[in-house]
């Protein structure tokens, strides 16, 4: 049986008794079609006191959590589709038009494709943290306080969304206005000039918002479920790395380096050594989680989806992911599921989230970023020549390493071998996290060997590799109403 598959993209979100009609475009309207928002609520009603502020974000990560959104949750997700399309999941649905595509590398730009999804979903949110930006800005009602913590969240989440799309699209639009003028006759930028808007958004953000967990209200608590500088710091960490790759440039690893060594240092933050207590919710190791939507009666998409109690219907863990793994490692025995079916046949499932059922009391949230990435960032930077060098990545990765009960990193102490070996750290450690695995392949360019010869993962998948499918067609529909929007290389 086909478990919760998403069938309607399009949300009223509810939050704190208001009904915000964040997107309420005629049948889901994609970004370039939007047409001046006639039920949104106005910036005298949404941005007239610190409280119907707030809820406006409050929205937007409920969003992000809604079984209809895409990006982060369960069947549809990056991490099941994006863990499709590279070396991660074996798809056991055959003919099912949302994994297929992913799976066998055969995405098009036809309004059916699911990736399209994604592109909706990406400006949709931004389109809302826009609002929110000038809304804010506006505003004689918040207090200044607010108006910073507030101002940086939504610029956080924009960044983050132009960061996925980046690299799910490639070259984007950079969209930073409400003017829907000038957003329907937008053209594409290129990647690097999107990572240099990312990495300004985020250096708002970090100046404005807290060190500290904050709810909506702007006071402390104990809960990792709105973005706070630390989040920030993460992805600005990652986002250079991302960028020093595609310019070889290594003031870009010495930044990555930099922001990562903040939220390394920030106590806030630490490793645990109970590989089963990093996915609870408040984890110690948790930068930013997303809470559950409750009305789904789900600790997290995630869990539903992947953890098999019987043969698989729909994804399991692939071979490549399974052999990848060496001997004794603890991410192995704690973060893998096994089904055993009969004597001979065995089949394996990402078991990182381990709450399956409905109703089960919330103990998991949704990770977003986690400390254990900024090790991996960090060494990766210091092995492109940041800071101390070799040694010091192989120190970094060895702290992972030792966390999963592996000895030391023994391998040749020269860029290449040491770059493999944190390549390969990361595809251990972040499996199905977010789409890792497959941006790492593509930032890295390792894609096309890993993909097709000699690796021919696609082949093996049923599918053809081509260069062109890195990166997923820009959705037709957008380009028939916007000119100025063109195709990826590769499609028609």
């Amino acid at each position: 049986m086909i478990k919760h598959i998403k069938q309607n993209r399009c949300r009223i979100i509810l939050t704190t008794g208001i009904i915000l009609q964040l997107i309420t475009f005629a049948s889901c309207k994609k970004f370039v079609e939007v047409d001046p928002p006639v039920n949104a609520i106005t910036s005298t009603t949404a941005y007239a006191s610190n409280t119907s502020a707030a809820a406006v974000m409050s929205g937007v990560y409920f969003a992000m959590m809604n079984s209809g959104s895409g990006i982060s949750d369960g069947s549809g997700s990056l991490s099941e589709l994006e863990g499709c399309a590279a070396d991660e999941l074996t798809n056991y649905l055959t003919g099912f038009p949302v994994w297929e595509p992913f799976y066998q590398n055969v995405l098009t730009s036809s309004a059916s494709d699911p990736s399209g999804a994604f592109w909706t979903e990406i400006y949709n949110q931004i389109h809302v943290v826009n609002t929110v930006i000038e809304g804010v800005a506006k505003s004689s009602g918040i207090t200044p306080a607010m108006k910073r913590q507030l101002d940086g969240e939504a610029k956080f989440i924009r960044a983050f969304y132009h960061f996925y799309g980046a690299n799910i699209y490639g070259d984007i639009p950079i969209v930073t206005t409400t003017d829907y003028q000038t957003n329907n006759v937008i053209k594409r930028s290129p990647r690097a000039q999107v990572y240099q808007q990312i990495i300004q958004d985020l250096k708002d953000a970090q100046s404005e918002l807290s060190k500290d967990f904050v709810d909506a209200g702007g006071n402390p608590t104990t809960e990792r479920i709105r973005p706070n500088r630390g989040a920030a710091q993460a992805l600005l960490a990652r986002v250079y790395l991302y960028d020093a790759d595609l310019n070889n440039n290594v003031i870009g690893f010495a930044n990555a380096k930099a922001e990562a060594d903040s939220v390394i240092s920030n106590t806030t933050y630490s490793l645990l050594t109970d590989l089963n207590t990093v996915f609870l919710k408040n984890s110690g190791e948790a930068i930013w989680q997303l809470s559950p939507d409750p009305s789904s009666g789900l600790n997290t998409a995630d869990a539903t989806y992947f953890i098999l109690t019987g043969p698989p219907s729909t994804v399991a863990l692939s071979n490549n992911v399974v052999n990848a793994f060496e001997i004794n490692d603890k991410r192995f025995s704690n973060w893998v599921g096994v089904y055993q079916q009969g004597a001979t046949t065995t089949y394996y499932y990402p078991y990182k989230y381990k709450v399956y059922n409905y109703g089960d009391p919330i103990s998991e949230y949704t990770m977003v970023f986690r400390l254990a990435e900024q090790y991996l960032i960090r060494a990766e930077a210091e092995a492109n020549g940041a800071g101390q060098g070799l040694n010091a990545a192989i120190a970094d990765m060895n702290v992972i390493r030792t966390r999963a009960g592996l000895p030391n990193y023994s391998g040749s102490i020269d860029k290449t071998a040491v770059l493999e070996a944190i390549l390969h750290e990361r595809q251990v450690e972040l499996f199905t996290e977010w789409g890792h695995r497959w941006f790492d392949l593509i930032r890295t360019g390792n894609i096309n060997s890993v993909m097709g010869s000699p690796g021919n993962v696609c082949q093996s998948k049923g599918g053809t590799w081509a260069a062109y499918k890195a990166f997923a067609p820009i959705p037709l529909s957008e380009i028939q109403v916007n000119s100025n929007l063109t195709q990826n290389l590769g499609y028609k």
